[in-house]
């Protein structure tokens, strides 16, 4: 998998649509990416299985300010709530690649990639089966299917698929775009979802790795920041 790694870089979004972090404030989104509720739903096991689109937000600033804190009275929107709130914004996240240090499991036909410090608790990993369990034995079309759903749906992207077959790393398609995820089956805001290649610059004007999707912390409470890692989901 490591050797296919320059083969399969991510395409960039447009260099016009970036999210910026900004120093105990914000995230400051340019580009005017389209923004809409992604809710997650359940299959008839209780399960992640998908999202539902929900509303879509709207906002004529290039760029618009999105919460990082948690405490924002007009969420995904920061209402500057940060100044009057005791909070961590420190970001501790590296910038190496993701395959840096990523685990790998490998089966039959596909090598699953899994940095679980990108985890942000959606739980589609298991859907119908626990995804490092199906990719160890998967074999049948519809099992290889089946494991590249759970890791696509991953809206962090701390799972990624490496078909063996067909020498490639499977992710599905986006187009540039960002979606608020919200938790009925933990009742709980999830994270502002990434999508698309669009560039996250840190406060210090460095940029993170540019990848297919991650997940931004919108809690104020998660140790990877920028970045969700499910800390919104605890109790």
């Amino acid at each position: 998998m490591e050797d296919s790694k320059a083969k399969h870089e991510t395409e960039a979004a447009s260099k016009s649509i970036y999210i910026k972090v900004t120093e105990d404030g914000p995230y400051l989104v340019y580009g005017q990416p389209p923004i809409s509720e992604q809710i997650i739903v359940f299959n008839s096991n209780g399960n992640s299985w998908d999202y539902r689109e929900g509303k879509n937000y709207t906002s004529c600033e290039s760029p618009c300010a999105l919460c990082r804190c948690g405490r924002s009275i007009y969420k995904p929107f920061c209402s500057g709530a940060h100044f009057d709130n005791e909070w961590d914004s420190a970001e501790t996240a590296e910038m190496d690649s993701f395959l840096d240090g990523a685990e790998q499991i490998e089966g039959p036909a596909l090598i699953l990639a899994d940095k679980e410090i990108y985890c942000a608790f959606a739980r589609f990993c298991d859907a119908k089966g626990q995804i490092w369990n199906i990719v160890e034995r998967a074999e049948t079309p519809e099992e290889i299917e089946l494991a590249k759903r759970e890791a696509g749906h991953c809206p962090g992207g701390r799972l990624v698929i490496y078909d063996k077959k067909k020498d490639e790393i499977y992710e599905p398609h986006f187009e540039p775009s960002i979606g608020i995820i919200e938790d009925p089956g933990v009742r709980v805001h999830g994270p502002i979802w990434v999508r698309g290649g669009i560039r996250v610059e840190s406060a210090d004007g460095k940029s993170y790795e540019i990848r297919n999707r991650v997940a931004l912390c919108r809690c104020g409470k998660s140790s990877n920041k920028p970045f969700c890692n499910g800390a919104h989901a605890s109790k």
